[in-house]
């Protein structure tokens, strides 16, 4: 829109990603410490409550029971408005990944809704597993479809990209693929919100890994591993505006938090994440990225599975950590909370920087 604007009276500079995504961070940001706090007490008035606590997590936890939820609308809110500012509108790679924000976020809404207004403090207290796997594949069908209209015609339809240079097609089984990169990220994202802070401070590395993968699809020649993918310009307002968002949401969530993302904000966030990257046929490169993340999702399914398998067969339901997901086991073992965030902070960093050197030389 302002872009828009900006380049028919002249101003060119304007057609520069980078000053879309400084533009489209800097009014996020800006949102979010100028709104976080009349957000945060209309939240505190509308829920009264605040967020039940889980049955699930440590004693310690219990101590923030009233802190409000649903941060994640106004995350949700701060990406849009400046990425409709700022990135192309004809460009439908933009929209495609706002689309994935609003959609997952819808189901997160209804997650979160449905656990205030309840008030119960048992973990299944939102919507049902099965409901919200229906939810999220029906979103991921309509993305993969759109995502893969956005390919040039050099890029075979279905496909996917892996290092080397290597180009998988995998027809029908592309839909697949596709829910367990986008529907994965939202789930992992979601089970990683659970101390205050680290979701933010985790998805950022990744969100500069996703960021140097789109200069590297918009610039031919300055990554020989990065396909070269023109339509890709149209998300470096939402990025900015993402980057912006989630850095101005940490203002207010970092311990001891003022407001929870909720599952508002988890999912929308980790769909987009998992949407961008398909975007930019850079799903392994950010699952590597992610990898944090990820370990955080695999402790909580493999404690599943491991407690169901052991008790059918000793009768006695075993655990492989002292609490899933793996934030809780370290808690459970003595870690501060904060301790515990900085350090899987790091390793975010490191899983980022491996995606980066991979980005370059694979």
């Amino acid at each position: 829109m302002l872009t828009s604007l900006f380049l028919d009276s002249g101003a060119t500079f304007f057609a520069s990603g980078w000053t879309q995504f400084a533009a489209a961070f800097g009014v996020a940001f800006l949102i979010m410490l100028a709104f976080g706090r009349p957000f945060i007490n209309l939240m505190h008035r509308w829920q009264k409550r605040g967020q039940p606590i889980s049955e699930n997590v440590p004693a310690e936890h219990k101590k923030k029971a009233g802190t409000p939820s649903m941060g994640g609308l106004l995350i949700i809110i701060a990406i849009i408005i400046p990425s409709i500012l700022f990135m192309p509108i004809s460009n439908p790679t933009g929209w495609i990944a706002l689309l994935s924000l609003l959609m997952f976020g819808a189901i997160g809404f209804a997650d979160d809704y449905k656990k205030i207004s309840s008030q119960s403090h048992k973990a299944s207290n939102g919507l049902s597993p099965a409901a919200r796997l229906a939810l999220e594949g029906v979103c991921v069908i309509i993305l993969a479809y759109l995502i893969n209209r956005t390919f040039p015609l050099y890029i075979p339809e279905l496909s996917l990209s892996l290092p080397f240079g290597i180009i998988l097609p995998l027809g029908i089984f592309y839909y697949i693929f596709a829910y367990f990169v986008i529907a994965g990220s939202a789930n992992a994202t979601n089970i990683t919100d659970g101390l205050d802070g680290m979701l933010a401070k985790l998805y950022m590395p990744v969100l500069v890994v996703l960021v140097v993968a789109l200069y590297g699809a918009t610039r031919i020649g300055f990554m020989d591993t990065v396909m070269f993918l023109p339509t890709a310009s149209g998300l470096y307002a939402v990025l900015g505006a993402a980057f912006g968002a989630v850095l101005g949401f940490l203002w207010f969530n970092a311990k001891p938090a003022s407001i929870f993302m909720g599952d508002v904000g988890s999912l929308a966030l980790g769909g987009f994440m998992g949407t961008v990257a398909m975007l930019l046929k850079s799903e392994i490169i950010m699952a590597i990225a992610a990898g944090m993340m990820v370990l955080i999702l695999l402790s909580s399914f493999i404690q599943t599975m491991y407690f169901k398998a052991s008790r059918k067969i000793t009768g006695t339901g075993r655990r492989v950590f002292l609490r899933a997901p793996l934030h809780h086991h370290f808690e459970e073992l003595g870690w501060s909370e904060t301790k515990i965030v900085d350090r899987f902070f790091v390793m975010s960093v490191l899983f980022s920087g491996l995606a980066m050197i991979l980005l370059k030389f694979a």
